[in-house]
């Protein structure tokens, strides 16, 4: 699930609350109807779980993530349904302990280990928390037809909207490029100059997989997704033009800053993209050529850029992303191993306030205890204010009304809330997720008032969380976002130094290197502070070096223009001899 944002910066995503709502109303539902309500309830667990994945990324990806999820969470369901119909002590136990240091082991190695892991662990606490009559390989079953469920409702509008996401996300490059023009000398440009590295890293991922066709050469000459391989080329070489021309610092025009969207309207018609210079009709040449000058090789740069738009592609293999893991092995089985603890003393605590169906604890640890979800403190508190809620909630509702029909109802409208949760806050995503699981519950025949229960056993599992995550690794968001910035800068150096003499392809694929690196290392200075820190111990300044790496980049792209346009140019100030970082 995503970290906190604000509900009132994005919009709501009215698509996922509708397929939220579907997916866990609709298991309910036909078990109602047919009697089969447990199977049933086991396939809303799914869907459930397919919801909380569900994202707006594209549809492969979207069904890669979610089989992989389905897959590991049905495996961890029939692994603590056996142990739990072993009846022998300890089994249950065991099983979850084990679960632990295989999630653990997998869950710092990137989206989609992180998410099999996680459901693997939650899958074990379900089955080895709710015994469920029939034949063993039910409930396995019935867990797949839930999450198969929000990937058909998910993936379908691939049929009418292929490329929709990856417009979408290249559309986005060309327009933050050209808000980043508009901040230029302006005291937000590397703040716009940011967003602009951050759209392109969502492209590069999200082009991912066509990237690699276009390398393979199985992409059709003049099919739209040539056209939008074409759009996400020139974005690339936008970018190094809207660096350079944000380090150079000087404002520009309306007719300058709007040249990006001129390149979006007409490599991506029909986007929406509509600025005014282009409903004139005018030729990027003519507004940019008054103000370019021998001082600005930017200027030059993005006239010769837009007019590339329409000649054939100069076959240069795209630069690619690299792939980094949360951390070195050492950090995945210290991981692990304090996972399996926590896990551990749960179940345990789980079996002296409970006994049977005591899953709450060890399930909660499971949610709260994800270090690369972001900072582990605000996620603790996320979850216990968000379950307080969802009780309260729920609480209400069950006062109003004990109808079957209308608790589904009810289960429909929280499961449209999860939607947006997981993409806002993850504070309203367990809010919804509470009072979801509550209704199940009781479906399943368990009338117990176990509100106050849950919510205890919710702050439980965040304090054993807590305690042995800053008792026993509390330097780990700081020990990543040193290496982490560690590796950016490293990065911007080899820009710096391996550019001059790089052929096109390999200088941008240096730059695309330097700034995600950068923007990553960032991303971890930003966790690194979310957590509280040892007293008297002061976190070092890394958003200073980072910045610095950011300059550096700037200027190199300046210089690289500067000596492809004009040799004659100034030298440019952290390029030289001097480092603008330091060594």
């Amino acid at each position: 699930m995503k970290a906190a944002r604000g509900l009132a910066f994005t919009p709501v995503p009215l698509a996922a609350a509708a397929r939220g709502a579907v997916a866990l109303a609709l298991p309910l539902l036909a078990g109602v109807w047919t009697g089969a309500v447990i199977p049933a309830v086991i396939a809303g667990i799914g869907a459930l779980w397919g919801v909380s994945q569900d994202g707006s990324d594209p549809y492969r990806m979207r069904v890669r993530r979610l089989a992989c999820m389905g897959l590991a969470a049905a495996l961890g369901l029939l692994a603590g349904e056996l142990a739990l119909r072993s009846t022998r002590a300890g089994a249950v136990t065991v099983c979850l302990v084990v679960a632990a240091l295989l999630a653990g082991s997998v869950s710092l190695r990137g989206r989609v280990a992180s998410v099999s892991g996680m459901h693997l662990l939650l899958g074990v606490t379900i089955g080895s928390g709710i015994p469920v009559p029939g034949p063993w390989w039910q409930p396995p079953l019935a867990l797949l037809a839930g999450v198969g469920l929000v990937v058909v409702l998910s993936a379908t509008p691939w049929l009418w909207r292929r490329y929709h996401i990856e417009r979408a996300a290249v559309r986005a490059v060309y327009r933050a490029a050209s808000e980043a023009l508009s901040a230029a000398g302006r005291p937000g440009a590397e703040a716009a100059r940011r967003r602009l590295t951050a759209a392109l890293d969502h492209a590069h991922q999200v082009m991912g997989r066509h990237l690699d066709r276009q390398v393979g050469r199985r992409v059709r000459p003049q099919s739209r997704l040539s056209t939008l391989l074409d759009a996400f080329h020139l974005a690339v070489r936008l970018g190094e033009v809207t660096s350079a021309l944000v380090w150079e610092g000087r404002p520009l025009p309306r007719s300058v800053t709007e040249v990006p969207l001129m390149m979006a309207a007409r490599l991506l018609p029909g986007t929406g993209v509509a600025p005014a210079a282009a409903g004139r009709g005018t030729a990027a040449a003519h507004l940019v050529a008054p103000h370019t000058g021998a001082d600005s090789p930017g200027l030059g740069a993005l006239t010769a850029l837009y007019a590339r738009i329409g000649r054939a592609p100069d076959g240069e293999p795209a630069p690619r992303l690299p792939d980094q893991p949360w951390q070195g092995r050492a950090a995945h089985l210290r991981y692990a191993v304090l996972l399996a603890a926590c896990v551990l003393v749960a179940q345990l605590c789980a079996e002296l306030l409970h006994g049977p169906r005591g899953y709450w604890l060890p399930m909660t640890v499971a949610f709260v205890y994800k270090p690369d979800f972001g900072p582990v403190l605000r996620r603790a508190l996320h979850r216990c204010a968000g379950t307080v809620v969802g009780v309260a909630a729920i609480g209400a509702v069950v006062l109003l009304t004990t109808d079957t029909y209308a608790l589904i109802g009810v289960v429909a409208a929280f499961g449209a809330l999860m939607a947006v949760g997981v993409r806002h806050h993850y504070g309203l995503a367990t809010t919804a997720l509470t009072a979801i699981v509550f209704v199940m519950v009781d479906l399943l025949g368990d009338h117990r008032a176990l509100y106050a229960a849950r919510i205890l056993d919710t702050a439980l599992a965040a304090v054993i969380v807590l305690a042995a995550h800053f008792a026993l690794w509390p330097s780990s968001a700081a020990g990543r976002a040193a290496a982490q910035t560690e590796t950016a800068l490293a990065a911007a150096h080899r820009y710096r130094d391996l550019a001059p003499e790089a052929a096109p392809a390999q200088r941008h694929a240096l730059r695309r290197t330097a700034y995600h690196r950068l923007a990553e290392a960032r991303r971890a200075a930003a966790h690194a502070h979310g957590e509280p820190s040892r007293p008297g111990r002061t976190l070092p300044d890394w958003e200073a070096a980072i910045t610095a790496g950011e300059r550096l980049c700037d200027a190199v792209s300046a210089r690289n223009l500067a000596v492809a346009g004009a040799p004659s140019m100034r030298p440019v100030p952290g390029c030289g001899g001097s480092d603008a970082v330091g060594e």
